[in-house]
């Protein structure tokens, strides 16, 4: 652990639950990398993402954005690819870039986009971008006729949520560059965002645990109970 993360576990109280803004100032005020860092929360969900039933996924446009621009790969053809350059797609093919992901390896994009026609040939890919979670999926939005719509959205902000395995969600709130408020209304949008969406067979409490942390600082402990600012 290096000399400089120790120094800004050192400010922080490990028994104690800051609230989101708390959470925030302290991270936006340590002395961190040279760049400008992500500030991510990694909510803890009481789901078992083995049943379909409480699988946690879905799209969320972010009020302040990401600070981020994602680079987007688009799997179609005619018209939908025309919408989808003019929209600001980063890459755009059929059999060609499937061709270009399974034999060249090329994996230069953020997230994966398909209209339902190209889904019987992006389906070849499963096996590389299922794992990487870059799978177009209707419930995530990236399988879609209007992929301008979807993709303009993507370059705004736009995110995706899912849960991994052990039930967690991992999201990007902003840069440490924004201002706190940004970043506290980016992060009780995604809070209110997996409450609306929670599965029904959940009983008892919802939220286990969240911490937020930076790209190159530590995670701070947020009291989970807390629903607004």
């Amino acid at each position: 652990m290096g000399r400089k993360l120790l120094e800004q576990k050192a400010r922080i109280d490990r028994e104690r639950l800051y609230s989101p803004r708390e959470a925030i100032e302290l991270l936006k005020g340590l002395d961190g990398a040279k760049f400008d860092e992500s500030i991510e929360a990694h909510i803890n969900l009481n789901v078992d993402p083995r049943r379909a039933d409480q699988m946690v996924r879905g799209t969320l446009m972010l009020p302040n954005g990401t600070g981020k621009t994602q680079r987007v790969a688009v799997f179609a053809d005619g018209e939908a690819a025309r919408e989808a350059e003019e929209a600001g797609a980063d890459v755009v093919g059929t059999d060609d870039l499937v061709a270009r992901i399974r034999d060249e390896g090329f994996m230069d994009f953020d997230v994966a986009v398909a209209t339902p026609d190209q889904m019987r040939i992006v389906g070849r890919l499963g096996q590389i971008l299922g794992p990487r979670g870059l799978m177009p999926n209707p419930k995530s939005g990236t399988v879609t006729q209007d992929v301008g719509k979807t993709v303009s959205e993507l370059k705004q902000g736009k995110i995706e949520y899912r849960v991994d395995r052990y039930g967690i969600i991992h999201s990007i709130l902003g840069k440490k560059s924004f201002d706190t408020d940004s970043l506290v209304e980016n992060y009780f949008a995604l809070r209110d965002e997996l409450q609306r969406v929670r599965p029904a067979p959940v009983k008892g409490r919802y939220f286990r645990s969240v911490s937020i942390t930076s790209t190159m600082g530590p995670a701070i402990k947020v009291d989970p109970a807390v629903t607004k600012d």
